[in-house]
């Protein structure tokens, strides 16, 4: 891994990733929207900064070119479809066997009857679905197509699906499970910054590829009973 592209650099996970790549020594270039610029200013002289909206194919085009993974935040924001503008982008313009990494929340499912939701859960991304689009500020259901573009795609993409996030020190490597509901993501919580350190690592595992794994924070108890037993 040599070069590596960040698609959606300006927010908290962005910057955290942005962060774990520097410290891999990679070439990161970053794409974020024009507004959001200066939110990376202290980075300018150690990274390539793309201004343009997310699901600008041509924005995103460039940016990805001569990358051997992408890392890209899937923000479904608004109501026009861009976080699966922002998904087709890099499926159709990122170089041919570079490593795709989406991040995404536990409500994205592989559709395959694993997942396991409780009723409260799927109560509250239902209101939190019809309020955030009412008001027009995000299409949570967005995220959920752009993630079966994924899944659908025979590129080398591995969909992360993550806890409730809280900022603070790394725990390590967060653990994870192939399947929403499994004991061991009973902790619903995952530090922010190891998040993203979970994404960076996906670039190189080759166990990942085409997986769509759940992650909960190591120092969780869910976690530390889970890695107590083994």
């Amino acid at each position: 891994m040599r070069k590596v592209c960040v698609i959606g650099g300006s927010g908290k996970l962005g910057r955290y990733l942005i962060g774990h790549c520097l410290d891999r020594g990679y070439d990161v270039t970053a794409v974020c929207r024009p507004e959001s610029v200066g939110k990376l200013a202290d980075l300018a002289d150690r990274i390539t900064v793309l201004p343009g909206r997310t699901d600008d194919r041509e924005v995103i085009a460039r940016a990805v070119a001569g990358c051997d993974g992408v890392l890209t935040v899937l923000v479904p924001f608004g109501v026009h479809d861009y976080a699966s503008g922002t998904a087709q982008a890099v499926l159709d313009h990122a170089e041919s066997g570079a490593r795709l990494v989406f991040s995404c929340g536990w409500h994205i499912t592989r559709g395959d009857g694993g997942d396991r939701y409780t009723r409260r859960f799927r109560l509250l991304v239902r209101a939190m679905t019809v309020v955030a689009r009412a008001i027009r500020f995000a299409d949570i259901d967005d995220q959920v197509r752009a993630c079966d573009r994924i899944f659908a795609s025979d590129t080398a993409w591995t969909v992360v699906r993550g806890s409730d996030l809280a900022e603070g020190a790394s725990e390590g490597l967060p653990v994870w499970a192939r399947h929403v509901g499994d004991p061991l993501l009973a902790s619903n919580l995952t530090r922010r910054t190891d998040y993203a350190l979970f994404m960076v690592a996906a670039l190189t595992d080759d166990t990942l590829v085409r997986e769509a794994p759940a992650i909960v924070g190591r120092g969780t108890p869910s976690a530390r009973a889970h890695l107590g037993a083994a």
